[in-house]
């Protein structure tokens, strides 16, 4: 389901959340959505989940508005980090809404999932601890199997190995069942490997988006001696430089071509990959 977001504009009296956001998502991606706390990211997917309407600019979810049509709604799911559940009732009753909301609801893959967590049938969700509740919406997430399926930090409570479990069932879901989803996540070393298009936004504005491997592709660690490092670098925008001793690290953004390769390999420099988690830090201005 492909999400296209024109001039969006979000405020809280007078703050401004988000600002002017334009970017269209294509339809069966995993999208990761990056940001540091307090950058907007919630409330884009509260926008986009209609819970929330625009101050300005216009949400198109398959080429339909989505405020107040429930046409459109009933094909979008939002998982929050508390878990996408009622507060009152079972586990069992949870399910049971959940089915009665999402027409693509799947209760065999539903049940598997709960035995996946450990989750049984007749716990209560209120005396639930966060983790459970965090894995109880998982199980909604992807059991619901919406066209537009968007995490918003819900596996924060889940331990390595129940994180581990969420990030395996989601990949071969997705794979069987392909679909927009949107994973807003702090965790991009675990998660980052799972997006194939991201999305940056810093104080409600957007930074970059791309695909995974263009986006990769911008960032290049130059190692080597300073003076040679330096030298290199000149002219280059430089997002993060370290020395030890007469060794040198420069982090620089923007893809080198061929010629400049030559050069660094021919200065004896070595070349190596950013990752995803270096190149957002730097990118969203650093340390606060």
């Amino acid at each position: 389901m492909r999400v296209e977001v024109e001039d969006l504009v979000l405020r809280y009296g007078d703050v401004t959340a988000l600002d002017r956001l334009s970017f269209t998502l294509e339809g069966e991606k995993i999208h990761g959505l990056l940001g540091r706390n307090g950058s907007g990211k919630t409330s884009l997917l509260s926008v986009l989940a209609a819970f929330r309407r625009q101050s300005a600019g216009t949400v198109r979810i398959g080429g339909r508005p989505v405020f107040e049509n429930g046409a459109v709604t009933r094909d979008v799911s939002l998982i929050r980090d508390a878990g996408e559940t009622v507060d009152l009732g079972t586990a069992e009753d949870a399910l049971y809404f959940a089915e009665w909301l999402r027409p693509r609801w799947d209760a065999g893959y539903a049940r598997s999932l709960m035995d996946l967590f450990g989750l049984r049938p007749k716990m209560s969700v209120k005396a639930m601890s966060k983790g459970q509740r965090s894995a109880m919406g998982v199980v909604v997430g992807l059991a619901g199997r919406a066209p537009l399926t968007m995490f918003d930090e819900s596996y924060l409570g889940m331990d390595a190995p129940s994180r581990r479990a969420f990030y395996d069932a989601l990949l071969a879901d997705y794979l069987a069942h392909p679909r927009t989803i949107i994973m807003s996540t702090h965790l991009i070393q675990e998660f980052g490997p799972l997006f194939e298009d991201v999305l940056i936004i810093d104080q409600g504005r957007l930074v970059a988006h791309e695909d995974s491997e263009t986006l990769l592709s911008r960032g290049t660690e130059v190692i080597g001696p300073a003076a040679h490092v330096e030298a290199f670098t000149t002219g280059l925008t430089v997002l993060d430089q370290r020395r030890l001793g007469p060794t040198s690290s420069a982090m620089v953004y923007g893809e080198l071509d061929e010629a400049q390769r030559a050069k660094a390999a021919a200065a004896g420099l070595e070349l190596g990959p950013v990752g995803m988690q270096e190149l957002f830090i730097h990118l969203t201005g650093g340390s606060r």
